[in-house]
Formats: C-alpha cells, structure tokens, sequence
C-alpha cells in the first residue's frame, strides 16, 4: 500500500484547561506518529523503486539474449529505464505530472513499463478514478500508436509483429490491473478514515450526552436543595430572629422555640440526606412528596407563626409526578411569603381532576406593618419563633431570615420545573399588594 493519509494537527486544549476533544492527539504522540509515517514512507517508495528495477531487468535480460536487439539498442532501453526509475523519487509530489511524463519513455523503452505502472499505481491511490482512468487509457493508446508509427515507418504496416502485438495486450491488461489495485487500496484508505472519523464522532457525542446528563442530574440537584433546604432553613431563620428579638421572653416559651429550631434543624439535615441521596441512587428509590403532603407543609408553616389557609377541591388522586410539581410550588410559595412578606395571610389553593389539570395558587397579602411580633403591637406572637427582628423601613433583621438573600433562582428552577411537567407557571404582584404564585398541571385520564 502507498503512502498514509495527511497527518492529523494536534488538537488544541479545551475551554477551561480540560483534556484534549476526543480523537485529539498530543503533540509528542503526533511527532511519533510522524516518525512511524516517515519510517513507512521510505520502505514503500524503496520497494516500489525495487519493483520498477527488477521489472526493468528481467526484461534487459529477455533482450540481451533476442540476436535481434543491438547493443546499441539495448543501451538506449536500458537508459531510459534509469531515468524512469529515478524520476519515481517525485511520484508523490506530482503523481499525474510524472505519470505523463513518462508516457514517451515507457512507449519507447519496454524497460521503463515498471516504473510507468508505478506511476499509474500511485495516480490511483492519491486521485479518484475520473483522474486515472484518463492517464491509463493515454499509456495504452500511446504504446499503440508507438508500434503502428514503427511498422509504418518500417514499410510493412499490414503485418504487425506478434512480439509488437503482445506487448501492447500485456501493457493494457497490466494497467488495467495496476489502476483496479490502485482504486482497491484508495477505497480502502477513505473507508478506514471514514471509521475512524465516525469512532471520534461516536466517542464526541457518547461524552456530550454524558455531559448533558451530568449538567442534568446538578440542575435537578440544585432544585432539590433549593426547595427542600430554602423552605427549611427559612423556617430556622424566622424562629431564630424572633429569639433574637425578644431577649426577655418566659424561659418556657424559649425552651419551646428552642425545641422548635432543633426538630426544624434535624429535619433540614434528614432533607439533605435524601438530596444526597440522587448522586447514590436512582431518582425512583428516592422517597418523593405528593399531593397528599401539602397539608403537612401548611401545618409545618402553621406552627412556624405563618397564618396560612389551605382550600382544596381535588377530584381523585393526582399523579405522582403532578402531586410532586404541586408540592414544590406550594414549598416555594411559602418560602417566598415568609422571606418577603413576613406576618402576611397566605392562602393554598388546589383544585382539579383528572381531564381538567390542576390548579394550584400561592398568593399572600401585603406584609403589615403591626402584626402580631412586631413594634407597636399589642397582639401577642402566636408563637415567639413567628416574630421577625425589625429593622429600618419595615423589613427585618439579619437574624429573622425574612428578606433573605434571593437571587430568584427559585422561580427559574419552579419554571422549569413546571415547563419539564407540560404546565404552566405565572407569578408576580397581585395589584393588591402581594404576591400571587399560580400555576397549571396537566392531569391526564
């Protein structure tokens, strides 16, 4: 076989200092490999050289014994078959040049026929058949020609040598041959690049849709611990700023609040174990809220000092995947109530059937300004750990959690997560001064 194909550029490191794409080759690999291409390189062109040679001498050695054949004869065949054989030297760099080139020289010389198919061999395997087919077909026409010119010459066209005669039969049976093995070894070299660039395609694409599915798998992450850790740890933030705010509060309802933060602490990190647990196991063993859990999560809030009303008016039992979007949207809502409108009467709203999707609404009022826990109130807390820390225009202390730090990238995970389960999602002011958080699920039959 001839020559290899082109050498590969060494591929540039990826963004961000990772490895090399697939298929990318380092730079001291693509200096072996030029090594091993050079190494190549020279046996084959010294073994076609050889091939051309040998060619040339068998035949020399047929002609000095035929008494017919002068030295001086012998001599010019055996020239041109030097300056053939030495000419191959540039068959890489000009295949169809050199191929040509040597017509005159292979129609007058039989000894320079082994360096003529060469020639021919190599146009085969570096151009496609449009190119060579044309140059062998001028290699047998121009040995024909040469031989009728001869005879015409000699006086006696009518009766062609035999030997004249053969030579042109084994010349074009012969590059017949050489180019069907030229054109055999270039199919298989663009079948073998061929592979493997569909290998490197494969192997991109295998590790993109990895990719993918890691990008996935943090983003589906990343919601579990916003909603799950964001609706918990607000919960902490507001018990811990009502202790902060009331310094002399009864020791018992301290105790109480106390006790609140650390079951409300526990279950934050039983939370985290279970969102932890999404790396370990697949989403299916994970024990996932259903519709069924949203009355827990309005009493949890209850019990946190949130007045929160629950109306329900579902038909049947929802989906899984439908009671879990509902019960995220639900979480959020609350969380956000409780960050930004502290004090503020929230109401739950879930209505639907199977047919009809579900509804479900989150909307809180505007956050008082004396409500129960905070200056200038004479109402009582509900509970110590409902009272948020005031602080300048109304908001609420560092310690209350109330007005949080929000970057609002619990919506945008609620958006996707309601768009993944076919719904719908619309949130903003309500025109009355709070928030309404509203949105429908589809419920299949």
């Amino acid at each position: 076989m001839d020559g290899p194909a082109p050498p590969s550029q060494p591929a540039p490191a990826r963004p961000g200092g990772g490895p090399p794409a697939p298929g990318a080759t380092a730079p001291g690999a693509t200096a072996r490999a030029h090594r091993r291409r050079g190494l190549r390189e020279w046996v084959v062109d010294i073994g076609l050289f050889t091939v051309a040679v040998l060619y040339g001498l068998a035949w020399a050695i047929a002609l000095e014994e035929d008494p017919e054949v002068s030295d001086v004869a012998l001599i010019r065949e055996q020239t041109a078959c030097v300056l053939a054989c030495a000419a191959l030297w540039l068959r890489r760099r000009w295949p169809v040049g050199l191929a040509l080139g040597l017509i005159p020289l292979s129609s007058y010389a039989t000894l320079a026929d082994g360096a003529q198919f060469v020639a021919l061999f190599t146009v085969a395997v570096h151009r496609p058949a449009k190119v060579a087919a044309p140059v062998g077909t001028a290699v047998v026409v121009a040995q024909a020609l040469y031989f009728g010119l001869y005879l015409l010459l000699a006086g006696n066209p009518d009766a062609p040598d035999d030997d004249m005669l053969w030579i042109v039969g084994f010349t074009a049976i012969t590059v017949l041959a050489v180019l069907g093995w030229g054109m055999m070894v270039r199919h298989r070299r663009q079948l073998v690049v061929s592979l493997r660039e569909r290998a490197v395609r494969a192997e991109a694409e295998a590790q993109l849709r990895a990719e993918q599915a890691q990008m996935r798998a943090r983003e589906q992450i990343a919601r579990e611990m916003h909603d799950v850790l964001g609706h918990r740890l607000s919960l902490l933030s507001v018990q811990a700023g009502a202790l902060e705010y009331r310094p002399d509060a009864p020791p018992e309802e301290v105790a109480r609040a106390a006790a609140v933060i650390r079951g409300s602490a526990h279950q934050a990190l039983q939370d985290l174990r279970e969102v932890i647990g999404v790396l370990r196991a697949p989403v299916g063993e994970l024990p996932q809220p259903t519709l069924a859990d949203v009355r827990s999560l309005v009493a949890e809030s209850v019990e946190a000092g949130t007045p929160v009303t629950l109306e329900e008016a579902v038909a049947g039992r929802a989906p899984d995947t439908v009671g879990r979007t509902a019960y995220r949207i639900v979480q959020e809502g609350l969380t956000n109530a409780r960050r930004h409108a502290p004090g503020a009467a929230v109401r739950v709203v879930l209505r639907g059937a199977a047919g009809d999707g579900l509804e479900v609404e989150v909307r809180n009022g505007a956050a008082p300004a004396h409500g129960p826990g905070r200056p200038g109130s004479s109402a009582p807390s509900p509970d110590p750990v409902a009272a948020p820390a005031p602080t300048a225009g109304g908001g609420v202390g560092a310690g209350a959690g109330v007005g949080a730090p929000g970057g609002g990238q619990g919506l945008i995970g609620l958006a996707e997560r309601v768009s993944l389960a076919g719904g719908r999602l619309t949130h903003g002011p309500d025109g009355e001064g709070g928030f309404r958080l509203a949105a429908w699920l589809p419920w299949p039959v």
